[in-house]
């Protein structure tokens, strides 16, 4: 079923209307990925490429997860579910919200497709308002730092973006103790 999901994300056209650069679903599934990667919607070197996290931010996040390109994009190893498929285009203060039409039209039939998966890293506020709903704190601060509320199947996580260097120098807690804990997580289930 996840093959025909697939398939049909690929020829997904809803949003044609609404994107300046076209429809370009980038998402990555499979029925044997044991954590699946939810962050908000591709940026433009993501949507050139068709590649996901194809770019600093997935550099970052890479570093956060431990673990190499190759195993990245191994769709045995990481599901990747952005909350909008196609790149949304830019306003005045970096890239437009996701489109709503992907989280009303596939999101639903994908968790409930891959119901293997035991880890969700939910990656943002709009990931975060589908993943966690009420139980998320006030805050994006507030949701990381308590980020063992969420588990086992959710981990937190701040946008890897170089945009949120700043956020990172004032919470340098989350680099010391909550990126070694979601390594440790992402190291045992891949072993």
């Amino acid at each position: 079923m996840v093959e025909s999901l697939k398939k049909e994300i690929a020829a997904c056209t809803l949003c044609m209307p609404h994107l300046a650069h076209g429809v370009r679903p980038v998402v990555q599934l499979s029925q044997k990925a044991k954590i699946a990667i939810a962050g908000q919607a591709p940026g433009r070197v993501v949507h050139e490429t068709g590649l996901p996290f194809n770019d600093k931010s997935g550099d970052r996040l890479r570093e956060w997860l431990g673990v190499t390109r190759d195993q990245f994009y191994d769709p045995d190893l990481f599901a990747i579910v952005p909350m909008g498929f196609c790149y949304p285009g830019t306003g005045k203060s970096g890239d437009l919200p996701p489109r709503p039409e992907c989280r009303a039209t596939w999101h639903d039939r994908i968790f409930e497709e891959m119901d293997q998966l035991e880890l969700i890293v939910v990656i943002g506020a709009y990931a975060i308002d589908y993943h966690l709903g009420k139980r998320a704190y006030k805050t994006l601060t507030e949701t990381v730092k308590n980020w063992q509320d969420f588990q086992p199947r959710h981990m937190v996580l701040p946008h890897p973006s170089p945009r949120n260097n700043i956020w990172l120098r004032r919470n340098p807690w989350y680099e010391q103790s909550i990126v070694p804990a979601l390594q440790r997580r992402v190291d045992c289930l891949l072993s």
